[in-house]
């Protein structure tokens, strides 16, 4: 790796994870539980996973300069690696595979509470 490409990649995981912690306040504020962060599997990662109710929902956060880059950032490559892993987190945890499932974004921009995307996408659409 350059010498410069390392204090922006630290500089963008940093961004990443001061956007996920907006995030999870955005959520606790609206009343979801938290149930983990950044899960990772062998199939791919999910930025928080929390429940409101009888709805587990998997969610991925962007952070970019606006809403709708964020929006754009997220691939449907990335949308089929998030629900593969959501698979996997069910199948780890039984208790909560009877749940109704969704995914959701936030989007986080500077300056701007976080954009909440209730249902952002549906698995094989």
């Amino acid at each position: 790796m350059a010498p410069t490409a390392k204090p922006a990649k630290q500089k963008a995981w940093r961004l990443g994870h001061v956007a996920e912690l907006f995030a999870t306040w955005r959520l606790r504020l609206k009343g979801y539980r938290i149930i983990t962060r950044r899960f990772r599997s062998r199939v791919g990662e999910i930025d928080i996973i929390a429940r409101r109710g009888d709805v587990l929902v998997f969610i991925e956060v962007k952070a970019r300069r606006d809403a709708a880059t964020a929006a754009h950032a997220i691939s449907a490559r990335q949308k089929r690696r998030i629900t593969r892993t959501a698979q996997v987190f069910v199948q780890a945890h039984p208790s909560l595979a009877l749940m109704d499932q969704r995914f959701d974004a936030i989007l986080v921009s500077p300056r701007r509470w976080p954009v909440h995307l209730v249902d952002a996408w549906r698995p094989g659409l």
